[in-house]
């Protein structure tokens, strides 16, 4: 049976609970997006994996204060970097965020959604919640997991585009290494 994983904020994570090469890439409230686009040399492109009308897991619909039931367009997408997987990303937008001007969001195509919320002069975010996804509770694409061994360090926010809100998770996945960007590009927390 399926287990969600832990969603904590990140004033409940103590300094041991998440590794040191981590933590700069889970505190940071900037654009993980432009942040990958850098440390991959311009190389950062978006796979769809899923995009559909359904309904959130348990913890999505708790995050956004949804009724239960409630329908939702759900975008699944793998950011990569050099054709190397980094980062998995799943995006809720409630249905009645999809409405007015935000009713381009149903047509992102490749583009990252990462680059219009932090363009837009509208957009608000919540507290930054970080969980550790296991083989047990880590429910992503099995061809994303490879030979898992380790944990999966992720992150999500709600984010509010003309007070209207989006849920966006994002899960370092095993080729990505944060130790290796931090150094390299200079990001504070590096080991």
């Amino acid at each position: 049976m399926y287990q969600e994983p832990s969603w904590r904020s990140l004033l409940s994570h103590s300094d041991r609970s998440v590794p040191k090469q981590w933590r700069d890439w889970l505190l940071d409230t900037g654009s993980l997006t432009q942040r990958l686009i850098d440390a991959s040399e311009n190389t950062l492109t978006v796979q769809i994996i899923n995009q559909r009308i359904d309904i959130p897991r348990f913890t999505e619909q708790r995050a956004l204060k949804l009724p239960p039931r409630r329908l939702t367009m759900i975008r699944e997408v793998v950011l990569l970097a050099n054709s190397t997987p980094w980062v998995y990303a799943r995006s809720i937008i409630p249905l009645t965020t999809l409405t007015g001007r935000l009713r381009k969001l149903r047509h992102l195509d490749n583009q990252p959604l990462g680059a219009l919320l932090f363009r837009d002069p509208t957009m608000t975010r919540e507290a930054v919640e970080v969980a550790c996804h296991t083989k047990v509770n880590a429910k992503l694409p099995t061809t994303l997991l490879g030979g898992l061994q380790k944990s999966l360090w992720g992150r999500r926010s709600v984010f509010r585009l003309d007070a209207k809100p989006l849920l966006v998770s994002e899960v370092f996945l095993p080729d990505f290494k944060p130790y290796n960007q931090t150094l390299h590009f200079g990001f504070a927390g590096a080991p």
